[in-house]
């Protein structure tokens, strides 16, 4: 019923913003941001969602449009922003932050432990900027990409 609903349309007219702090460091913690308060809101609802949307990518897509960023997925415009300010290289792979980001922070959540943003800062700092700015094609798509790559091909 919460995925009919979703499809149906966003459930307010309040999209948010698109994500533009500057930096590629405050971009990747104002998505983060979004994506724990996102949780927070009804928690096993919103897992319900994102998992629901690693099945259907039309959702995802959906989800994306219609409510803007969860925080789940690195944008294009955070990505591209970021290497036309030469944060990140030309050949920067999204796929460290779609893998990791969120299901990090859902681990975490999972088994009650902070999510705070002392937290988010050094995931932000030891994970998912060295790994973007590594360049590393993984030639994976990150399981919150809205298409990630299955365990065995078709």
């Amino acid at each position: 019923m919460v995925v009919a609903a979703i499809k149906a349309g966003p459930a307010s007219g309040n999209k948010p913003e698109p994500i533009n702090t500057g930096s590629l460091r405050g971009d990747l913690l104002a998505l983060l941001e979004r994506l724990e308060a996102t949780m927070k809101e009804g928690s096993s609802v919103s897992l319900t969602i994102l998992q629901a949307g690693l099945r259907d990518p039309e959702l995802c897509e959906h989800i994306e449009e219609s409510a803007g960023p969860t925080g789940a997925r690195l944008t294009e415009t955070v990505l591209r922003s970021a290497i036309d300010r030469g944060e990140l290289p030309a050949s920067a792979d999204p796929f460290a932050f779609e893998e990791v980001a969120a299901a990090a922070l859902i681990i975490r959540k999972l088994n009650g432990l902070s999510t705070d943003a002392a937290y988010r800062e050094a995931l932000v700092d030891a994970v998912l900027i060295p790994a973007l700015r590594s360049g590393v094609n993984a030639n994976q798509h990150g399981i919150f990409s809205g298409r990630p790559t299955p365990s065995h091909p078709s």
